[in-house]
């Protein structure tokens, strides 16, 4: 069997992917304010519609990379510069974060209407979702093989981890809200972060 993408690749893009897909962001805090405020079943119909809103991205994504990999092949090299670039800081800042202790981002408020609706709005307006398509996810990108196959595998990968992280977010409410605000164990999360972007980052750095 051939693998639209090399197992190395993969898994050093499942590793990356699992790491953010764990930090808390707009998507995990709105599926923690959900769960906290209006129940599991709630949580986890926001986290359907946040994940719709990946595979829209997906597919958004599928069309414009192809073409701008055909017509701009340098491109496409500025984009994995900056996908390293942007893996060094998110690092760097959560390595910050941990030394200064500082409390996670965010409010959890959660407001009146369809979970489905505001899971996706939540997700197709996220920062962090547009930094992982325009810079994160270009450097996993083999231009010797087909595109499409590789973001199907990728698509596949980071909807799977995004169910698991944003349904135990949301499945954990206040308990994990209130785990995350401890002071020591903010700052081991932190720590274990900023190392694992930061080695990714490295790798792929050395593979291109």
């Amino acid at each position: 069997m051939v693998w639209p993408v090399e197992p190395e690749r993969f898994s050093v893009f499942v590793g990356v992917m699992a790491t953010l897909a764990a930090t808390p962001g707009p998507a995990n805090l709105f599926s923690i304010a959900t769960g906290m405020h209006r129940g599991p079943r709630a949580a986890l119909i926001g986290v359907v519609g946040m994940n719709m809103a990946t595979l829209v991205w997906f597919g958004a994504s599928a069309l414009g990379l192809g073409a701008l990999v055909t017509a701009f092949p340098l491109a496409f090299r500025f984009l994995t510069l900056a996908g390293v670039a942007y893996l060094i800081w998110l690092g760097l800042k959560a390595l910050t974060a941990a030394a200064r202790g500082s409390a996670a981002t965010g409010a959890l408020q959660a407001r009146p209407g369809a979970p489905f609706a505001q899971g996706f709005a939540v997700q197709i307006a996220n920062p962090k979702a547009v930094l992982f398509f325009s810079a994160v996810l270009p450097p996993f990108l083999d231009l010797q093989r087909p595109l499409a196959p590789q973001l199907a595998l990728f698509a596949c990968a980071t909807v799977c981890l995004d169910l698991i992280s944003m349904s135990l977010y949301g499945l954990g409410g206040a308990a994990l809200a209130q785990k995350l605000n401890a002071p020591n164990f903010r700052k081991l999360f932190n720590l274990f972060v900023g190392v694992i972007l930061i080695a990714a980052a490295i790798m792929v750095a050395t593979r291109h």
